[in-house]
């Protein structure tokens, strides 16, 4: 028997239970022997350390629902799962179609449960993506992925010597699935999503031939299934569920967003030598422009929200005479305030800070120096923190800024609203990134400032005005040095972060790593081809190539910021597309040539947009680079050549990455502009 939910909806009953799919595609099936459905109870020990989680737990239960009973009811279907034959029902799950969604709403009969396990139907051939942004796989088939937003560690693959030293001294290192944007929502390569709506705990997991297993240390609100046609169609339906990003301020494309720290004259002395030179600067970006510390990690930051005169002398005008010269000031904040400030005082006698089990403000450990956690969930001191922004950011005459450190939110703080912190913790960053949109519209500043966030979670798409890929190590590692951010952008994409950028040059330098001048001058190559580009003098700059580190690099930078600037009307078209559409500015390649069987393996390749073919050198010391193209009309960026598709080998030297452009593309002479600078 078969019940119609929807035109493309359908209930199957099979003999000893059900299967439903959604345009003719089986999502879940479920049977006596081979259950959809496991539920449980289990305790957790979570312990954080600067950022990091030791995430433990024991599982005391775990039962399979093997009974189901199906029953149609007028707006939907309600599946009554038991333990045992004609036993007592422990959770109903009800059915329905909503916007040509297919919704699961979980209604909990057993008051014990705190653990379900949901297995989605699955094909042994097909590939999946998204889970937030993933710096290690893009395609997530054959892995585990946990879910809790997280530094992401030093190195991020406990098989290298970094990761093993930042674990020995720093308990720091950091593992493939470790990011600061998780997101319980897959992309199917059969063109649909499945979003899993809870801020709880989870581990998705893709590794078994015929389900993937999603694990919820909670009972979710709902659970939604949607297909496409297409994956263009997919994301534009994903980001039409979560909201989507605002388009670029316009002064976003004047150049490169220079991270300089050091005082007024010190950035004014790199600015005017970066202008001589011909670099085409946007903006600059003083983290410190609040003040700095130094602790043993390096250099770090003041935070007390509000211009230091002391170490910026005469900011105030001078933001005016570079605004003048078509140059923005961009600055920093993060949802914490320094014990040492004004604004820790203010909070804590106002009760705007979140307690701990005591009664007392609660203290994070940030490495050294100790901060007090505003508490968004008391709407006085949501209110009082968008003041803030209004009053020492905005009004001060900042156009832009880093929101840092979404992800930091302790497990054992007591909150106003009463909700457990584990539950918070993800939901954190979400609701950071909507305290920064808030104060940029209420001021009326919306689509001319920016901010930019490294933190996230489902929501943080309509409020995130731009994204960055972390704190990546000065290194040419593929989990954790340059070649991740290319991941980092295309699975943040799939599920509604089209806007993306990074350090160019990375930002760690511990355990014996130090940028070196090729990593920057590959890293600015890739910046080129991205939405925004920005340097950061990394968190030991004494350690790091800087961008004016000799004459060779300056000039390459120039060049490489004046092809980011030419480029800026494709760009727009893209930015543009991902506001109205949701579509990503950097797209994995199976996006526009869906019938391409390798394109849904490449991971260090993206189109940008459907015009242009990236494939970042990521290698130290590469004089040819191996690239993969779609079949269709390519052309060789620098050298004109034509190509049809399949792999390819290019020349790379430095300033000339491996970028390729359809031939009929309607920007083929902007591209061949672009070509001769």
């Amino acid at each position: 028997m078969s019940i119609k939910i929807d035109k493309k909806i359908k209930l199957q009953k099979l003999n000893d239970g059900f299967e439903i799919s959604i345009n003719e595609i089986t999502v879940l099936r479920h049977t006596i022997e081979q259950p959809m459905l496991y539920v449980g109870y289990g305790e957790e020990k979570i312990d954080m350390y600067r950022g990091n989680f030791d995430i433990k737990d024991y599982v005391i239960e775990r039962t399979a629902l093997r009974y189901a009973t199906v029953e149609e009811s007028d707006d939907s279907t309600l599946i009554r799962f038991s333990k045992y034959p004609k036993g007592e029902e422990s959770l109903i799950i009800s059915i329905k179609e909503e916007q040509q969604r297919l919704k699961l709403e979980f209604d909990q009969k057993d008051k014990m449960i705190n653990r379900i396990w949901l297995r989605a139907a699955a094909d042994q051939d097909e590939k999946v993506y998204g889970c937030g942004e993933q710096l290690s796989y893009f395609n997530m088939r054959g892995k585990n992925f946990p879910l809790w937003t997280s530094e992401p560690g030093v190195g991020r693959n406990k098989t290298t010597y970094t990761t093993w030293q930042a674990d020995v001294k720093d308990k720091a290192g950091g593992d493939y699935y470790n990011t600061n944007f998780p997101q319980p929502t897959y992309v199917s390569s059969k063109k649909y999503y499945c979003h899993v709506e809870t801020t709880a705990y989870a581990d998705f997991d893709f590794q078994n031939d015929s389900f993937h297993e999603l694990q919820i240390w909670d009972i979710p609100k709902y659970v939604l299934f949607e297909a496409a046609d297409s994956f263009v169609s997919l994301v534009e339906k994903i980001t039409a569920l979560f909201g989507r990003q605002p388009e670029l301020p316009e002064w976003t494309y004047n150049g490169v967003w220079l991270g300089i720290q050091g005082g007024t004259d010190v950035v004014e002395e790199k600015l005017e030598r970066a202008l001589a030179k011909g670099v085409k600067v946007g903006g600059v970006w003083c983290q410190d422009w609040q003040g700095k510390r130094i602790t043993s990690f390096g250099k770090r930051l003041m935070w007390n929200w509000r211009w230091n005169p002391e170490e910026y002398p005469n900011l105030d005008q001078k933001t005016k005479e570079w605004k003048e010269k078509g140059i923005r000031f961009l600055g920093y904040i993060n949802p914490y305030v320094a014990i040492e400030g004004d604004l820790y005082k203010t909070a804590s006698e106002k009760g705007y800070l979140a307690l701990n089990e005591q009664g007392e403000d609660y203290l994070v450990d940030f490495g050294e120096f100790y901060c007090g956690v505003v508490d968004f969930t008391n709407p006085e001191a949501y209110e009082w923190y968008k003041e803030v922004i209004k009053d020492n950011l905005i009004d001060f005459g900042l156009d832009g800024w880093m929101a840092d450190f979404g992800e930091y939110l302790p497990t054992d703080v007591v909150l106003k609203n009463g909700v457990s912190a584990k539950i918070m913790h993800n939901a954190w960053p979400a609701i950071w990134a909507k305290v920064n949109y808030e104060a940029v519209q209420e001021s009326g500043k919306l689509g001319e400032v920016v901010y930019f966030m490294r933190a996230g979670y489902t929501g943080s798409q309509k409020y995130c005005t731009l994204l960055w890929a972390g704190d990546q190590s000065v290194n040419w590692s593929l989990d954790d040095g340059l070649a991740s951010v290319i991941p980092a952008a295309l699975s943040s994409g799939m599920i509604g972060c089209g806007l993306s950028h990074s350090d160019i040059g990375g930002y760690t330098s511990l355990h014996g790593n130090k940028r070196t001048k090729e990593l920057f001058m590959r890293w600015a190559e890739m910046g080129a081809f991205t939405p925004v580009m920005r340097t950061h003098e990394g968190n030991r700059p004494d350690d790091c190539f800087q961008f004016d580190g000799d004459e060779e690099t300056l000039e390459h930078f120039a060049r490489m910021t004046n092809v980011y600037v030419k480029l800026a009307p494709y760009t727009k078209e893209l930015v543009k597309m991902n506001a109205e559409s949701g579509l990503p500015v950097q797209r994995p390649l199976f996006m526009h040539y869906e019938e391409d069987e390798k394109s849904y393996d490449i991971q260090y390749q993206y189109l940008y947009g459907s015009d242009l073919l990236v494939a970042p050198v990521y290698e130290e010391k590469k004089e040819k680079w191996s690239v993969y193209l779609p079949e269709d009309e390519w052309v060789h960026l620098w050298t004109g050549e034509e190509y049809n598709g399949g792999g390819v080998e290019v020349d790379v030297p430095l300033g000339y990455p491996a970028v390729f452009y359809r031939k009929n593309s309607v920007f083929a002479k902007l591209f061949k502009e672009v070509s001769t600078i």
